[in-house]
């Protein structure tokens, strides 16, 4: 039998797809990703041919030149994968329907962590091969500290800053740090991200050997132009599109509903919704305009399918943020972003359905129970038969559009609660899973076994859908 420590071990990572089955999507994505791999490939022959000096690249006459050419294709490197960081959340709606937002997040994680260390081998190789080349040679510390004073090369106190920054960044992106910082701390410290690009870019042109704006006129013309284009697409999508989609719709808190201790749902209407074109299934970032949440977003799906003239969204009290919701009066005014997310009834291509939910993770799955019909099972995880979210409306639609529902509760710490959705338990609540087009959601911890189990009985692929209901 396959227990839950067993089961929740790591899984074999899903290979990434696309998603989107709009062929305009596919099209604008492949020409988006070419153009980035394009970008990158010539960043690496520019470095090849050689900069300013002509001993760049494979030409490594010595032990130092070779700790400097190390530290300028690192510099190269970490600058345009600084920039893919900003592309991979800037939203872009074409790329986050070909991948999953939830896809671009991992990778915006792991893509910041390569920034990280090549921002460092950077450092570190590039201070080593100048203190070689003094006469007499230096130590480390002694060289960094005269490259920061002497003036010699622009930008190092502020490329320092920026670097600081960017290591402050990747710290509380580890799992450790972000639990112990609340969501509103670890965005504000995640959001200097920015700044720390932005001071690096005057540190770039004037010292990197490749990009000598006097001497490699069209690598410093490209760098910036690349630069150029990623702060278009991120004042665009980040900022001038969210505030006249937001003017044009004008939405409002309509209703407030305590669903039970803790759990509130909010109805915000607005003029002319239906325009979003948003699907059961998807989330948008909220912004309440009211005092405790002006200064913030958070992700929240839509807990029914969109109605035309109002979107519904349920929310748990689990933290700090979601802990004040019962304060927020109808009539509040509600900045939105989206709609994200392809966890949605047309990715699917199997007639039998299998949705599987914990905790408040069963939002964007009961939206869906509106849209499928006829042989659907649901199968709904909590701890607690209080736990159970909207239980009452599941019952309803599913007994309106055909299907099943499961209800599985229990603490998987205690024996009887040990097989819970393991493999063995999850074929006898569903024999024929393997028929089946497969959804889940919910917190990461619930997911790590959700996956792991499906992976186990032999499930994944394209008729798995994971949504992962944490940011």
């Amino acid at each position: 039998m396959t227990t839950y420590d067993a089961a929740i071990a790591p899984a074999r990572a899903r290979r990434a797809r696309f998603r989107t089955r709009d062929p305009r999507d596919f099209a604008i994505g492949v020409v988006f990703w070419g153009a980035v791999v394009g970008v990158g490939i010539y960043w690496c022959v520019v470095w090849a041919q050689g900069g300013g000096d002509g001993a760049s690249g494979f030409r490594w006459p010595s032990t130092t030149e070779g700790l400097l050419n190390i530290g300028r294709i690192t510099a190269l490197l970490s600058g345009y994968l600084a920039l893919i960081e900003v592309l991979l959340l800037a939203r872009l709606p074409f790329v986050e329907r070909a991948i999953g937002f939830d896809r671009l997040t991992n990778w915006h994680r792991w893509n910041g962590f390569a920034v990280l260390w090549l921002v460092v081998v950077h450092v570190v190789f590039s201070v080593w091969g100048f203190a070689r080349q003094d006469f007499p040679p230096r130590s480390w510390t002694d060289e960094y500290w005269a490259l920061m004073t002497n003036g010699f090369f622009p930008g190092m106190i502020i490329a320092t800053i920026g670097t600081v920054l960017v290591i402050a960044v990747a710290l509380t992106s580890l799992a450790v740090a972000r639990r112990r910082l609340n969501y509103e701390v670890w965005y504000a410290i995640h959001f200097t991200a920015y700044a720390g690009i932005a001071l690096a870019w005057y540190h770039e042109i004037p010292v990197g050997n490749e990009l000598l704006p006097n001497v490699e006129v069209t690598a410093a013309d490209m760098w910036r132009a690349t630069y150029a284009a990623t702060l278009a697409l991120l004042l665009w999508y980040r900022l001038i599109w969210p505030i006249i989609q937001n003017w044009r719709y004008r939405m409002k808190v309509t209703e407030a509903i305590e669903e039970a201790p803790g759990i509130w749902s909010l109805r915000i209407g607005g003029r002319g919704l239906e325009r979003y074109g948003a699907r059961a299934g998807q989330f948008f970032f909220w912004r309440f305009l009211t005092r405790g949440f002006w200064y913030t977003q958070h992700p929240f799906s839509l807990s029914e399918a969109p109605k035309g003239n109002s979107f519904r969204i349920t929310v748990k009290a689990l933290g700090d943020h979601t802990a004040k919701f019962g304060r927020i009066k109808v009539g509040t005014t509600v900045l939105a972003e989206g709609p994200f997310g392809v966890f949605t009834s047309d990715t699917a291509s199997r007639a039998k359905v299998l949705m599987i939910a914990g905790g408040i993770g069963i939002t964007p799955v009961r939206a869906l129970l509106e849209e499928f019909e006829g042989d659907v099972i649901t199968v709904y995880r909590a701890l607690t038969m209080n736990d159970l979210v909207l239980s009452r409306e599941i019952d309803e639609l599913v007994a309106q559009h055909g299907g099943k529902v499961e209800y599985i509760v229990g603490d998987h710490a205690t024996p009887e609660g040990q097989r819970l959705l393991t493999p063995e338990h999850l074929r006898e609540l569903v024999p024929d899973v393997e028929e089946r087009e497969i959804y889940a959601c919910g917190p990461p911890a619930m997911l790590a076994l959700i996956e792991r189990t499906l992976h186990r009985a032999g499930l994944h692929g394209p008729h798995v859908h994971i949504e992962n209901f944490a940011i």
